[in-house]
This record gives C-alpha cells, structure tokens and sequence, in this order.
C-alpha cells in the first residue's frame, strides 16, 4: 500500500469548518491528493468519536455506483444510508460525475443533520447553476500539488544531498504526490506525469467541451508551458496560432482566434492546468482588463512537455513563488507602475506584499531593474525581492532581500 502524505495545512482547514453550515468543496488536478485528504479527514472524525455508521464516503468514478449517476438515485441511496435523528458527515469524491448533483446536495441540506465534504477535478464543480442555488453556502479549498516544504518531508534522499540539490529536483519533477513511488527515475516520472495529463485533457476538458479541438488544444498548453511568466493576450497568442495555421483566422471573422483561444484558456483554467492573474494599476488602484500571465499548475507537467530548460529559470521561479502565494491564500495580481511591472501583488484582508522574483541580484542593471519598480510604489507596505542569493545583505533601501528557499520554507517574516 502507498504511504499517504498527511497535509496538515489543508487538513486543518477541514476541521475548522467540521459542523459549519457550509458545504466544503475541495477542488484542484487530478491526483493532486483530494481523495487522500478526505481519506485522512474521515480517520480524523473517527479518531474523534464520529461513529462509523455516521460516515458515507462515495467516489463518484468507481463503477460500483454507476447507477447513481443523476440526482435522483443518488439522492435515494445516499438518503437510505443516513441514519436518522443524528449529525451524519457525507463524504463524496469526484461529484461532477452525478448529474444536477448540487440539487441532491442542497436537498441533503434541506432534509437532514449532514455535514457535507465534496470534491471535484473541474471547475465547473462551481458553475453558475451551482453559485445559484447555493449561494453564500459554500467554501472553496484549492488543493495543489505539494509545496517544497511537503516535498522535502515526503521523498526520500541521499544523507548528503544539499537543499539547492534538493530544490533542483524539486523544478525538474515538480509536486504531484503520487510520484514518490518511483525514486527520482526521471523517465516513469515523465510517464505517469503524460498519462495524468492526458486523463485531463480527456476527461475534465474534452468530455465536457465536445467541440473543442484537441490539437488545438495541445498546442495552446505548449505555448503557455513556454510562456509561463510572460504577458500575454488572447490576441496575440490567436495571432501566433493563426500564422501557423491551427485557428481559421479569416477577414470576416477577425475576432475568432482571439475569442477561440480566451475560450480553450479558460477550459485549461476549469480544469486547473493553469492559472491566469490579472494586472492591478497600483496607483489607480484598478484591476486593468488586458494583458495578464499564466502560470502553470505544476512544474513537472512543463517539463514533461517541453524537457527541462534551465534557461528559463527565472520564469520557473516566479511560478513557484505565485503558487506558494496562493498556498498561503493570498490573492494574487501583477503590479502595474507607470511604465514597470511588479511581479506580485499579494493581498489579504489585513495585509498586501509587493514581491519581485529574480535568480540573482549581482550586477548593477539586474539590481536597478528589480529595484526600481518597488521605488515607485508610494505606500509602506511590504516590499520584498525574492533570489536564490545568499547573502549578509538584508535589504537595500528598505526592500527587503530574502532567499527563495528560505522564503518557501517559512524561514522569513513571509
């Protein structure tokens, strides 16, 4: 049997919302470790006093219910299993597979003392019909692959690794859990890495988007796996596709490769390939509607795609920093500052950072140019460059200077 990653983070906030009344729905990639982490929260209840009996865990995918797989039988087994008079905690892996399932879930609601956790592997989990009906009921936990600092407590490695060694392996494979059965062999790595990918481009984008063209689609990951980082816009990115002749770009439909590819990003969004972040006008303090970046859900998956290009290094890190900010649950956007960019804006309720990434600060042009935005800011928030330097300087002019892997492990103020 694999060994589970225990993810205390994600775990804990499980738990924080045991018997609130709002539907918890865990949602991120397939094999991500969703069904793991509701199989550690259903030990959880039962460790503390939650009969068994009180407990139905369902995996939508398995075949044993497949016929449950619309609202009404669904509702009526699941209904048969409750037991009555008593706080029940429904558990249910993968419920995009059961049509109009938020009306049974709603009518759960309605119907009985439940407690309600659900996963899903799309964001169409969250659809409008769904928002709708159960609005304000509802919490969303994003689930990602590991963090540097889960990674570094689940692989195994030699004694006298280094932790840049460490890190180093860490880009190249990236962070879906499943991969420590094979030992860093980078070869089945990139094998199960394909058929995770492929099972997502299939199922959580192709099935649901029957029109939708698969070479086409293809294509457009393997530009934004190459551009991560990179602004970029629906037009352009229709322009370079129509010059290689994927999108029918003629006069009387000018618009159509823009408008094609702003639909296939958002199916890869959907189905959490990748995330897109707008710009913020720091100064006019306004999200601006063009010219976003992408980032992509794991970075393993671009390695596979693309092989691992150290080349583009400083674009890798900026990834792994925008994931760990979304981690931490920080909402994320790009700085805008009169002619510069700030490469994260991140915010909380009580809190906003401005960060910059880069590889290194040596040189005068690399430390103006990384500098020189955060100058510009007119606020005393934070201001963070983020490098894989080491060094006894702490800051230059009151910019904070911090190590990327002492950043990712919680061994700075952030």
């Amino acid at each position: 049997m694999v060994e589970r990653i225990h993810r205390p983070d994600y775990l804990n906030k499980l738990i924080e919302f045991k018997d609130k009344n709002v539907i918890k729905i865990v949602t991120g990639i397939r094999r991500c470790g969703k069904s793991t982490l509701l199989d550690l929260y259903e030990e959880y209840l039962l460790q503390n006093g939650v009969s068994a009996a009180n407990i139905l865990h369902m995996n939508m995918e398995s075949l044993q219910h497949r016929n449950l797989l619309s609202c009404i039988p669904f509702y009526d087994y699941v209904s048969n299993h409750i037991v009555k008079d008593q706080k029940n905690y429904l558990i249910f892996d993968e419920l995009q597979a059961v049509t109009h399932w938020e009306k049974a879930i709603e009518s759960f609601r309605l119907d009985y003392d439940v407690d309600i956790y659900i996963t899903g592997s799309n964001a169409y989990l969250l659809s409008t019909e769904f928002s709708t009906l159960l609005s304000g009921r509802y919490v969303e936990i994003r689930l990602l692959p590991l963090s540097f600092k889960e990674f570094l407590t689940f692989h195994n490695f030699e004694p006298n690794i280094t932790i840049n060694d460490k890190f180093q392996k860490y880009l190249q494979i990236g962070g879906m859990p499943i991969l420590r059965e094979f030992d860093f062999n980078t070869a089945r790595i990139n094998q199960v890495l394909e058929g995770i990918y492929s099972t997502v481009i299939l199922r959580d984008i192709l099935e649901r988007n029957k029109a939708a063209d698969q070479v086409l689609l293809n294509k457009l990951v393997l530009y934004l796996a190459d551009n991560i980082g990179s602004i970029t816009s629906p037009n352009n990115i229709g322009n370079v596709l129509s010059h290689e002749g994927d999108i029918d770009n003629s006069k009387w439909k000018k618009n159509i490769a823009s408008k094609t590819v702003d639909k296939y990003i958002n199916m890869l969004r959907n189905a959490f390939v990748f995330y897109s972040v707008g710009r913020y006008d720091i100064k006019g303090k306004q999200l601006l509607k063009t010219l976003g970046k992408n980032y992509i859900i794991d970075l393993g998956f671009r390695n596979m795609l693309l092989g691992y290009r150290d080349a583009d290094r400083g674009h890798i890190l900026e990834n792994v920093v925008f994931l760990e900010l979304i981690r931490r649950d920080y909402r994320v956007s790009i700085g805008k500052i009169g002619e510069t960019e700030v490469d994260f804006v991140a915010e909380k309720p009580d809190e906003k950072l401005y960060i910059q990434v880069t590889e290194t600060m040596a040189g005068e042009t690399t430390k103006e140019r990384e500098l020189r935005p955060l100058n510009q800011i007119p606020d005393n928030y934070e201001k963070i460059i983020l490098s894989m330097d080491k060094s006894f300087i702490m800051s230059y002019e009151g910019i904070k200077l911090v190590n990327i892997i002492d950043f990712l492990l919680g061994n700075s103020n952030n």
